[in-house]
């Protein structure tokens, strides 16, 4: 009878640590956080950019990527941004997709404008930048690399 008391309190002691793990994770988390204001940008391509992506300013985060998709009628893909309300936006501001280094992920890189007229909620960023494909960019820099080395001229007749 002792024995099952023992195993009853080590039970609900391992339910109270995870109790407190779920709760510390959830509020050091941005779930739940809502708010802002959205405003819309397209791109051709958006790489390894996610939905709950970073959108940041100087490096900082503003607000998050809430919704891609695809425009059927102009087969761009129309990314939706929740930026924080006490960040007002130009409307001359321009987005890129950056990517945090070489395996880390993508985020939306905000530079604000100049213009004194500011961004609605639900205008679209008109000037906007792609995500750069890497490994794309390291194919093509390996086989111009290699068909140069090899001269057409070996120098024997």
């Amino acid at each position: 009878m002792n024995r099952g008391v023992i195993e009853t309190l080590l039970g609900a002691l391992v339910l109270a640590v995870a109790g407190v793990f779920l709760f510390y994770a959830y509020s050091s988390s941005d779930i739940g956080k809502g708010g802002g204001y959205e405003v819309t940008a397209r791109f051709t391509t958006v790489g390894g950019l996610k939905t709950g992506s970073d959108v940041r300013m100087s490096g900082i985060k503003v607000g998050t990527v809430a919704d891609q998709r695809l425009d059927p009628t102009s087969y761009l893909a129309e990314v939706t941004l929740s930026i924080d309300d006490s960040i007002q936006l130009p409307i001359d501001s321009s987005a890129a997709i950056a990517s945090e280094g070489l395996l880390g992920g993508n985020f939306v890189d905000l530079v604000p404008g100049a213009d004194d007229k500011m961004l609605k909620p639900g205008e679209r960023i008109e000037l906007t930048q792609d995500a750069v494909d890497f490994i794309q960019l390291l194919s093509r820099f390996m086989f111009q690399a290699g068909s140069s080395s090899a001269s057409p001229d070996s120098g024997t007749n």
